[in-house]
């Protein structure tokens, strides 16, 4: 018998729809993904994925998480270590830790991010097991603890988040996506780790690309 919700489908079921899942985008995109890696490379100096520092999934435990690069050479460092940044930084971490025009994006930068085809790579991640299809945002270290530092109110949902694995898409990003601040999207993480189930799952997946065609909250 196959349980559709609590622990008995984080463990059993909802891997194995990862694995399930993660294989039919690989087989989907993998052309397009091959056309997005050339044209990153022609068009920017730097790697074809994003350079970024490991994020926190499950338990706290670290990973690398596998983005196409949309910025570039560096952003990450730059921001956080370039003088001429810093008033940028401090707009960054007061946004929730994202920016409106960001100057770091490349060219073809926006339309990889106003569609969410950065984040095609992370099928790597749901294969090796660090992240799924669907769950909560995977946080920098720094962002998590800056904004609970902000918003001392959301230690109890963040304790709560890292319960589960971080996925590739989750309610807050069809919930509003850049547009939801930290805060509120804490909450909705917490809201889903509270309520796995098979159906939210598809819930969530059904609404994902509607959110990707659109770019509705991207930046």
């Amino acid at each position: 018998m196959i349980l559709l919700n609590g622990t008995s489908y984080q463990q059993i079921t909802k891997r194995l729809m990862d694995i399930v899942f993660a294989l039919i985008l690989l087989a989907i995109f993998l052309i397009p993904s091959v056309i997005l890696a050339i044209m990153i490379k022609l068009t920017s100096k730097g790697p074809i994925f994003a350079d970024v520092p490991e994020r926190i999934g499950q338990f706290g435990n670290t990973f690398r998480m596998y983005k196409f690069r949309s910025m570039i050479e560096n952003a990450h460092k730059i921001l956080r270590n370039d003088p001429r940044f810093k008033e940028l930084y401090e707009e960054y971490k007061k946004k929730s830790y994202k920016l409106q025009n960001d100057p770091r994006i490349t060219p073809i930068g926006t339309f990889i991010r106003k569609h969410s085809l950065d984040e095609l790579p992370q099928i790597i991640n749901v294969l090796k097991g660090e992240m799924s299809i669907v769950g909560p945002r995977a946080y920098y270290p720094d962002e998590l603890t800056n904004q609970q530092i902000k918003y001392p109110q959301t230690k109890v949902q963040v304790k709560k988040v890292l319960k589960a694995k971080p996925g590739i898409t989750g309610l807050w990003q069809v919930s509003g996506r850049s547009e939801v601040h930290f805060d509120e999207r804490i909450i909705l993480d917490a809201e889903y780790v509270a309520n796995i189930s098979l159906y939210n799952d598809l819930k969530i997946i059904i609404k994902t690309p509607l959110i990707m065609l659109t770019g509705k909250g991207a930046i």
